[in-house]
């Protein structure tokens, strides 16, 4: 075969490859200093985290190999995601630890969990492994405001803050990024979830005529509550749960439609963390294409 019969095979072969390879996904320039896809993959799934209950918790857990964690990430980051929101825990580092062995670029927010919530001696040596950002978690954060115990979530911000990296505060209740809003404090972004989930008992029950649902309460016009709080603060914010951990996802119309809201009501620099378990289906890839779609038309 001559060398130039075999360098177009070569090229033909590898044309297919070139068409397959998908288009970028819209970016948002966080913090002024960084550009990251709006489509940010969560971390829930890899970790069996469900939102629905201990059975499907451990079905996640049981497919949701170490290995597959790993794949899952470099997965999202092939299909155009260039950033990865994880919580403080060793088997997520540990995941971390791995998609960087495999040559993975994909950027990362880190969320206090764990041991990390609990000593935040820790701050700089996790200010260490290179994220964008590090937030205090949205329950232990909801917690502290109910209690008026705001000063640790403000000793969170200031400590990270001091490492150099930016300092976020997750909250699933639109009332604490006004109240910290008003309070003037040094926030870098917040991490908004958009349901109320960490509503008390009681609390459900003054919305509902004396009833609660069973289990976390995901109420149809929390979306819009948190949302308009969202576009009333000028600190960037990634919306998370807007697929009502799966709740919102029974159709590629009902998909389209969540991601259609978040974003026409969250800010143009804003983005959203979207938990992805590709078991029965690519979610990496629908997802992808459905964000693609809403900022092409």
């Amino acid at each position: 075969m001559s060398s130039t019969r075999r360098a177009f095979l070569q090229s033909a072969a590898a044309a297919p490859a070139l068409a397959v390879q998908p288009p970028p996904l819209p970016t948002v320039k966080f913090g002024g200093r960084h550009e990251i896809s709006r489509l940010i993959i969560g971390t829930n799934p890899l970790m069996g985290y469900s939102h629905f209950n201990r059975i499907f918790d451990q079905c996640m857990r049981e497919w949701m190999t170490p290995e597959r964690r790993v794949e899952t990430i470099l997965a999202a980051e092939r299909a155009g995601i260039t950033a990865w929101q994880l919580h403080y825990q060793k088997e997520t580092i540990e995941t971390l630890k791995g998609v960087r062995e495999r040559g993975s670029k994909i950027q990362v927010f880190l969320l206090s969990d764990f041991e990390l919530h609990k000593d935040f001696s820790m701050i700089p040596d996790m200010a260490k492994l290179g994220f964008l950002g590090m937030a205090h978690h949205g329950n232990r954060t909801d917690e502290a405001f109910r209690a008026g115990r705001m000063e640790r979530v403000l000793e969170f911000v200031q400590r990270v803050r001091d490492t150099g990296v930016m300092a976020g505060v997750s909250t699933h209740n639109p009332a604490v990024i006004e109240w910290i809003e008003e309070k003037g404090w040094p926030v870098d972004y917040y991490m908004a979830c958009f349901y109320h989930v960490t509503r008390t008992p009681e609390q459900v029950r003054a919305l509902m005529n004396g009833e609660r649902p069973l289990g976390e309460p995901f109420l149809e016009k929390d979306p819009e509550r948190m949302t308009r709080v969202i576009r009333q603060t000028s600190k960037p914010c990634l919306g998370f749960k807007i697929l009502g951990a799966g709740r919102a996802g029974g159709s590629r119309e009902q998909i389209e439609a969540a991601f259609r809201f978040a974003f026409a009501n969250i800010k143009p620099g804003d983005a959203v963390i979207v938990g992805m378990w590709p078991k029965f289906k690519d979610e990496i890839a629908e997802n992808c294409a459905i964000v693609r779609s809403l900022h092409t038309t």
